[in-house]
């Protein structure tokens, strides 16, 4: 690709992000406008039990503002209901942090500092103190107040700031136990969520056709067993095995291996990673244009499925260097293009007419069990954030692990195992026989074999020449 070319995809993918990130947005505000509000238009919580033996609960309104932020006044209300399990009068308050902070320096008390569903979990702050002077009513900074026999309600317009929430027993006796549900209400909601969701598709759209813009006639080359043989005379063209699948995975095992580099090939591969990532952005951007395309006019646009194979294909070439296959230390290059003398390649036939129907249903419904079998063969990773503490989970798949054998084989016998490179051959063909399927370039439903051997059987190879007339043994001389 072209630096001009590179600007465009890497501009247009950042704004397409940003772009459905905001339709998405736009979009859970209007179902959440129209859903989830209760008789008062307040957006509420599950009530969760909150419980202290200290005099009082506090906990930080998510509202942290410079004091002088105007325009959040009047944007939302908050509603605090809690419900006291021992039937005693109940004191709900908000006030600034820095008021409450002095007023409870010297008082025992709990700050809630995490909160998980269903208040399982919860964590609490013990600060130490004795008890406070006075009854929390008898305070002069609260910016506004709610006390109930058994049941407190406290609503309050959001200011700028920063504030914090007061939950304590009226009369100031230790031991505070209630059932609390929070709400907002936000007026503007649903025109929020419109003007979003429309800039969000507005923004969307540019992106889509910056990425087109970009890809416009990239990924466009044959790949070598289409081309092999066309100079030669009477050249007839590539014959297709009958029963293959029209996307053909090929790799060559390229010995001699070093026995150590594939230690630190996945370092080595880092801006391939950086470069795919935007890649496969944009073709996903791109096939969803695709999968519009199918559906009314039943054809899948050529410019995108070049470009589409290609990162496929770049994809296949930098796994098969890695953590897909070991098997070359030949570096891939930076191409969506076929290169006839790399040792991994994979091409998809171009399909001239595609089911508007399928389309549907094929990508999830119809590829689910094929879905299974991937999950095996490639596993996968997932991470996350969860009471305070990172957490990854998951696991390398089929694939990975057969392969790490292989090169550790190869590195103490100085030899990769023939029989195991097959094997691993056909699992990762299957892999690209269902990315191409489930990514509608086509209708035919991937084979539940496994076709294994560096040589795809699909491959198509040249007819040769007819011989000329009288020719061969026994000819006229």
């Amino acid at each position: 690709m072209r630096p001009g070319k590179i600007v465009l995809l890497v501009v247009g993918v950042l704004i397409g992000l940003i772009g459905l990130g905001m339709a998405a947005g736009g979009a859970a505000l209007l179902v959440l406008g129209g859903t989830q509000r209760d008789a008062a238009g307040y957006l509420t919580t599950s009530t969760q039990r909150y419980s202290t033996t200290a005099y009082a609960l506090t906990a930080q309104v998510p509202v942290d503002t410079p004091d002088n932020t105007t325009w959040i006044r009047h944007v939302a209300t908050v509603r605090i209901h809690a419900t006291d399990a021992g039937q005693g009068a109940l004191f709900l308050g908000i006030a600034r942090r820095a008021d409450i902070d002095r007023w409870l320096a010297t008082v025992s008390h709990d700050e809630v500092t995490d909160v998980n569903a269903g208040g399982i979990g919860t964590t609490y702050l013990r600060h130490a103190g004795s008890q406070p002077a006075a009854a929390p009513g008898a305070q002069q900074f609260w910016a506004t107040t709610a006390t109930g026999a058994g049941a407190a309600t406290l609503t309050w317009p959001v200011e700028g700031g920063r504030w914090e929430v007061v939950l304590m027993n009226a009369d100031a006796h230790p031991g505070v136990t209630a059932d609390i549900a929070a709400g907002i209400k936000v007026p503007a909601l649903v025109p929020i969520g419109v003007g979003l969701g429309i800039a969000g598709l507005l923004l969307l759209g540019a992106g889509v056709v910056l990425v087109a813009l970009a890809v416009a006639g990239t990924g466009r080359s044959r790949a070598p067993e289409e081309t092999a043989g066309q100079d030669r005379p009477g050249w007839a063209g590539p014959v297709t095995a009958p029963g293959s699948y029209p996307v053909r995975v090929n790799g060559r095992l390229d010995e001699p291996l070093s026995r150590w580099l594939w230690l630190v090939k996945l370092f080595l591969l880092i801006p391939h990673y950086v470069v795919l990532a935007f890649l496969w952005i944009a073709a996903g951007l791109l096939t969803v244009v695709a999968w519009f395309a199918i559906l009314f006019t039943g054809r899948y646009p050529r410019s995108i499925f070049d470009f589409n194979v290609g990162v496929m294909r770049w994809t296949w070439r930098v796994q098969f260097y890695a953590f897909g296959a070991f098997a070359t230390d030949r570096y891939p290059p930076f191409s969506l293009a076929s290169d006839p003398g790399y040792p991994a390649d994979l091409a998809v036939d171009y399909p001239e007419q595609l089911s508007r129907g399928l389309a549907l249903v094929k990508w999830w419904l119809l590829a689910i069990p094929h879905y299974l079998v991937l999950a095996i063969l490639t596993g996968g990773f997932a991470f996350g954030w969860g009471r305070g503490n990172f957490r990854l989970a998951g696991g390398g798949g089929l694939i990975g692990l057969l392969a790490l054998i292989g090169v550790i084989v190869m590195a103490f016998s100085a030899r990769y195992p023939q029989g195991l490179f097959d094997f691993i051959m056909g699992l990762n063909r299957w892999v690209w026989r269902v990315a191409a399927y489930a990514g509608l370039m086509r209708d035919e439903y991937p084979p539940f074999r496994l076709d294994s051997g560096g040589s795809d059987p699909g491959s198509p190879v040249p007819v040769p020449p007819p011989a000329p007339i009288g020719a061969g043994a026994g000819g006229a001389r």
